[in-house]
């Protein structure tokens, strides 16, 4: 199964995304980094990712060949991430047949409601969790 993380700015959510799933993942993940910028993309390949891009029209090319992309709200807003998002990246990404694992962070000027308490290493746990159940159901 392949799995996209994006993301932007230094890339630190996508970075710890990477580096749990590489540490549970199976032969049956194979994790693709897709940064905004170079400096996100280097630091998720160098946490365990296979392969990396870095840009727009690698998102957009790559989001219509992974079956699950994962990275924070940020990357269906355009505008988003300083402005690293743009709405190529975020029609893409929203669009894509894959299935879309978005960590609710309440950044970007969203605020999503229930999610004040939310820990960030316990949003990345349960992306991890989820990924893991989707590539097991994907395997059988």
């Amino acid at each position: 199964m392949k799995v996209a993380v994006i993301d932007g700015q230094g890339g630190g959510i996508g970075k710890a995304i990477v580096e749990k799933l590489t540490k549970e993942r199976s032969e049956l993940i194979e994790i693709i980094a897709l940064g905004t910028n170079s400096t996100a993309t280097t630091g998720m390949i160098k946490a365990g990712a296979l392969y990396g891009a870095t840009g727009e029209n690698a998102i957009k090319v790559m989001s219509n060949k992974v079956d699950v992309i994962v990275g924070s709200i940020a990357i269906i807003i355009t505008d988003s991430l300083m402005g690293e998002v743009t709405a190529d990246i975020a029609t893409a990404v929203s669009t894509s047949s894959a299935v879309k694992l978005l960590l609710p962070l309440n950044r970007c000027n969203v605020l999503i409601a229930g999610t004040a308490t939310s820990n960030l290493n316990d949003l990345i746990d349960s992306a991890v969790y989820e990924i893991l159940k989707l590539a097991n159901t994907k395997k059988g």
